[in-house]
């Protein structure tokens, strides 16, 4: 058991150092941006399957309550929330509108809209990415494997360097926290 225990956090380590080198400077433009999006008095909507769908939460809630600091509430929301929504919504219209319908009914230009997929193939992120574009929000991408079709929806998206699901899930995050980092820092 030590030994996959061990193999366990090489493995998120040697993630963790190639996420470092490609990147930081991707990591550095979606803090400039969220924080731009916040002084300008627009909100962050975030959303993804699973355990995407948790870090969308977990990500929301950091902005809406606190990370670090006390310091402002800022307007994020989690898509992946409202049971109501999602059930009347996938009813109505299926799975693969879920998001795309949210997106529709709460986002205005200029919102910055976070879709996660591991993948970058999950169908109802793609749709409500494309609808994020159609509303001139600026649309941001946390993915995995080779960023998948998110590639071609995304002002930026955010490649974590690996395969492997669990991986991703770390690095992404990270990556959230270092956004909620940077906006304790700018308020």
């Amino acid at each position: 058991m030590i030994e996959k225990i061990t193999q366990e956090f090489n493995e998120h380590i040697a993630t963790a150092q190639q996420s470092l080198i490609q990147l930081n400077d991707q990591i550095e433009q979606i803090c400039k941006i969220i924080i731009d999006c916040i002084d300008r008095g627009n909100k962050v909507l975030l959303f993804g399957n699973g355990g995407s769908a948790s870090d969308a939460q977990h990500i929301a809630a950091e902005f809406v309550g606190r990370f670090v600091k006390n310091r402002k509430s800022f307007p994020a929301i989690a898509l992946t929330t409202d049971t109501s929504a999602l059930t009347a919504i996938g009813n109505d219209y299926g799975f693969e509108r879920v998001f795309e319908r949210q997106i529709e009914g709460l986002a205005v230009k200029r919102d910055v809209v976070i879709g996660i997929s591991t993948s970058g193939n999950s169908a109802n992120v793609l749709k409500a990415l494309i609808k994020a574009k159609e509303l001139e929000c600026e649309v941001i991408g946390f993915s995995g494997n080779n960023g998948g079709k998110m590639n071609d929806c995304c002002d930026i998206n955010i490649v974590v360097p690996s395969n492997v699901t669990a991986r991703i899930q770390e690095m992404h995050i990270l990556i959230g926290h270092i956004i909620c980092s940077a906006l304790d820092d700018a308020n």
